[in-house]
C-alpha cells in the first residue's frame, strides 16, 4: 500500500505530466496521449507512468516510442516545475485496463444477447397477443366467479 507521500507525489507527477504533454510535447505522435496513471517506488526514484492512446495497436506503439524518446525532456522539464529534491526515472508502460474493460463489455453483451430470458422477450415481440385475447383474459380476471 503506497504511502501518503507516495500518492502525493505521483499524484503531483501525473497533473504535471498531462499539462506538458497537453501544452509542450512537440511530437506529433504524443497528440492523443492520455496519462491514466502514476506509480512510484517507495524510495521516491521510480515512476512507472501508464497511458493510453487513441487509435489501433500501431497507433499505439507508436506513441510508446514517442514517449521513450521524450523521456528526458519531459523529465528535465518537471524538474523545473516541481519541488523535489530528486525527479524520478520515467518508465512509460502502456495501460490496458481500458481494452480490458471494453473486452468484459463485449463478453457481457454476448451473454445477454444468448441468454434464455432475452429469448422470451424476443418471442413475445415476434408473438403479440391479440388484443381482443388480451381483453378476454383481464374481463375474467375482473368478474367474480
Amino acid at each position: 500500500m503506497p504511502s501518503r507521500r507516495q500518492r502525493r507525489v505521483a499524484e503531483l507527477i501525473h497533473r504535471e505530466l498531462s499539462l506538458l504533454l497537453m501544452l509542450d510535447a512537440g511530437d506529433p505522435r504524443l497528440a492523443d496521449v492520455t496519462i491514466t496513471a502514476v506509480d512510484i517506488t517507495p524510495d521516491l526514484l521510480l515512476a512507472r507512468v501508464f497511458f493510453t492512446a487513441l487509435g489501433a495497436d500501431d497507433r499505439l506503439s507508436e506513441a510508446q516510442a514517442g514517449l521513450q524518446r521524450a523521456t528526458g525532456y519531459l523529465r528535465t522539464q518537471l524538474a523545473a516545475r516541481v519541488q523535489l529534491r530528486l525527479i524520478p526515472h520515467l518508465v512509460f508502460e502502456l495501460d490496458k485496463s481500458a481494452a480490458y474493460g471494453r473486452r468484459i463489455d463485449e463478453l457481457l453483451d454476448e451473454l445477454a444477447d444468448s441468454s434464455p430470458r432475452s429469448n422470451v422477450e424476443q418471442e413475445e415481440r415476434d408473438n403479440p397477443i391479440p388484443e381482443d385475447a388480451e381483453s378476454e383474459a383481464t374481463r375474467d380476471e375482473q368478474e367474480p366467479g
